[in-house]
């Protein structure tokens, strides 16, 4: 049975205050907690109701799992429609980020992302077209903000998302980097080379002048519609589509 402390603490996940203070988040629904059991991230628990047990499949000995009632689970989720299932998941450490582990490759770079839902949709492509690492400014929104968690279905357990100073970072990494704007080169006449940093901005005033400052290649995509703007997570996805193309392009001869 649910304790009030237990369905007070996992509450209380859904807050960015209480996650760092307890080093703990959220992983709700089906897949995202198989995924996460599956990942390299620590499990401290797992409440599901006994459809769900059966649909998450084996857990590993060292995770604790405790059976819960359909009223029960209604206590902690945070869905409308909860499935079941639900993980409690230590944070990771926060190690410094290594630039050599970005060499070789592309990137991206988040300059204050506010919308979980927009990070959760860019973590998810980050995976599909193979990027490793998303370095995220200090005001983006919190990787493991549970609306962001529950976006990413599954792909945060496998995509490696560091938070930094970007103004430092951009000192210290010699990467080429692509940033998207209004006024740049076509991205379909634009060449992403072998490795580089793909900076996106926020959702309402884009990438932030002190940043744009840093930036070498200035890129947009051609609108051919009347739309003012597209969002974020789209335009994300375009960007690694694209550099995905020219991959295997070359790879291809």
């Amino acid at each position: 049975m649910l304790s009030k402390a237990q369905i007070s603490l996992i509450t209380s996940l859904q807050h960015k205050k209480f996650r760092s203070q307890h080093q703990l988040f959220v992983v709700e629904g089906i897949k995202s907690v198989k995924e996460f059991i599956n990942s390299s991230y620590k499990i401290q628990k797992i409440w599901a109701t006994a459809d769900a047990v059966a649909k998450v499949g084996k857990i590993p000995q060292n995770i604790k799992l405790e059976e819960v009632t359909v009223q029960e689970f209604g206590k902690i989720s945070s869905l409308k429609n909860p499935q079941g299932a639900l993980a409690l998941v230590e944070l990771p450490k926060s190690d410094d980020l290594n630039l050599a582990d970005l060499q070789n490759k592309h990137s991206l770079v988040l300059d204050d992302v506010q919308d979980p839902g927009n990070l959760g949709t860019i973590i998810r492509t980050a995976e599909w077209f193979g990027m490793e690492n998303i370095i995220c400014s200090i005001g983006t929104v919190d990787a493991y903000n549970p609306k962001v968690v529950q976006a990413t279905m599954g792909s945060l357990s496998r995509i490696k998302i560091h938070y930094v100073d970007l103004l430092q970072f951009f000192n210290q990494c010699d990467l080429p980097s692509f940033g998207a704007l209004l006024d740049g080169d076509s991205i379909y006449e634009t060449d992403f080379a072998d490795a580089g940093l793909i900076i996106m901005g926020n959702e309402g005033n884009g990438i932030s002048e002190e940043i744009i400052s840093k930036i070498q290649k200035k890129v947009t995509i051609p609108r051919i519609g009347q739309a003012e703007s597209l969002n974020v997570a789209v335009a994300t996805t375009i960007f690694c589509s694209e550099i995905s193309r020219q991959k295997l392009t070359r790879k291809n001869g």
